[in-house]
């Protein structure tokens, strides 16, 4: 059996190479693009693993990926690259469409053209819903993106409906609701709040000053998973005897706010809301100021320019489908997902 997966250095591409190794006998192909400097920081793991080969292509090169598909004749492709940042995706909105939509026609394209036996899995997202009509949100919930990046995962689903139709393909692209983790990258609110988190500990331990997280909307709600939990799902949602897209979400929403009280609780630092609006901080608590004698005292402070040009205010899954047909459920709750990045990042952290 072999394999091929895109996005090998960003969270979902990793943890779903570790998962295929630890589990399948399969020769897995890991995609990345050609740069200069590519970090294999999520790559650690497995990147001597002699099952493991490192490949060249990019989804904006039709020509990569079909000389891809066509020398591996992969079994599986699976794939997780992509412009993942929804804040971004506001600048650089056609290189998000590109990477987003388009790119996932040109691996069907390769696909329909040199290896139509190949099961393909496009990487759906809740940002799809966007601007939600109900709650909890399920597969059928109607296509509503409030950003450049929801509507280049809109695009990707349709097209995979398209190629799965029109030519018989086993195609599918399933809803992912937020899924962090250990391997997130840091421009992401979750990592950015447990990497703060993580400097400000450090600054407390060693008596130094230290300098608040700047965030955006504190009050969007959203549906957090481990990325580790969704690849599982993945693989069994890629083994089914017909194609067919599914949720992935741990059927409960918090908000920013409740992450980074979690956050900071998990580290041992007492912290207390005041103000309201723009205006509204974080702040050590005066016994913890005292106890520790604080530098500095401020934690978290609202930054306007994080904020998104339109929120998306809501985002709840409903994976009953997946939960009762796959036999998946996510295994590691809100709290123990905070507390795994937390942990990381505290015992992980560099100046």
């Amino acid at each position: 059996m072999k394999i091929l997966v895109t996005g090998i250095l960003g969270q979902d591409g990793a943890n779903m190479v570790e998962y295929l190794l630890e589990n399948t006998e399969a020769k897995i192909f890991g995609m990345i693009r050609r740069t200069s400097n590519p970090n294999f920081v999520n790559c650690k793991s497995f990147i001597k693993n002699e099952r493991f080969q490192l490949v060249y292509g990019d989804l904006s090169d039709s020509i990569s990926l079909d000389n891809l598909v066509r020398d591996i004749q992969p079994d599986y492709f699976i794939n997780f690259a992509a412009q993942s940042f929804v804040g971004c995706s506001w600048e650089i909105p056609l290189q998000t469409f590109d990477a987003n939509a388009t790119g996932v026609a040109r691996c069907l394209e390769a696909i329909r053209r040199f290896q139509p036996k190949c099961r393909f899995y496009s990487a759906g997202s809740s940002e799809e819903f966007g601007d939600v009509q109900y709650s909890p949100q399920d597969i059928t919930h109607p296509v509503r993106p409030r950003s450049p990046y929801g509507a280049s995962k809109a695009a990707a689903r349709h097209l995979v409906k398209v190629y799965r139709e029109s030519y018989n393909l086993y195609a599918v692209h399933s809803i992912l609701f937020n899924h962090e983790g250990t391997k997130r990258g840091e421009e992401f609110v979750t990592r950015k709040i447990s990497k703060g988190v993580a400097r400000i500990y450090h600054a407390i331990k060693n008596n130094q000053p230290f300098a608040p997280i700047e965030l955006g909307n504190l009050d969007a709600k959203r549906d957090w998973s481990d990325s580790e939990d969704f690849v599982e799902g993945v693989w069994r949602i890629m083994n089914q005897d017909k194609p067919k897209d599914y949720v992935l979400s741990s059927n409960e929403t918090h908000t920013i706010r409740e992450f980074i009280n979690k956050s900071f609780f998990c580290a041992g630092i007492d912290g207390v809301w005041h103000g309201s609006g723009q205006q509204e901080e974080m702040s050590v608590s005066t016994e913890y100021a005292i106890k520790n004698e604080i530098q500095s005292s401020i934690l978290v402070k609202i930054n306007p320019k994080f904020y998104r040009p339109a929120e998306v205010e809501l985002l709840l899954g409903d994976s009953t489908p997946a939960r009762k047909e796959l036999g998946w459920k996510p295994k590691i709750s809100f709290d123990n997902l905070v507390e795994r990045m937390v942990k990381y990042d505290i015992d992980n952290f560099k100046i």
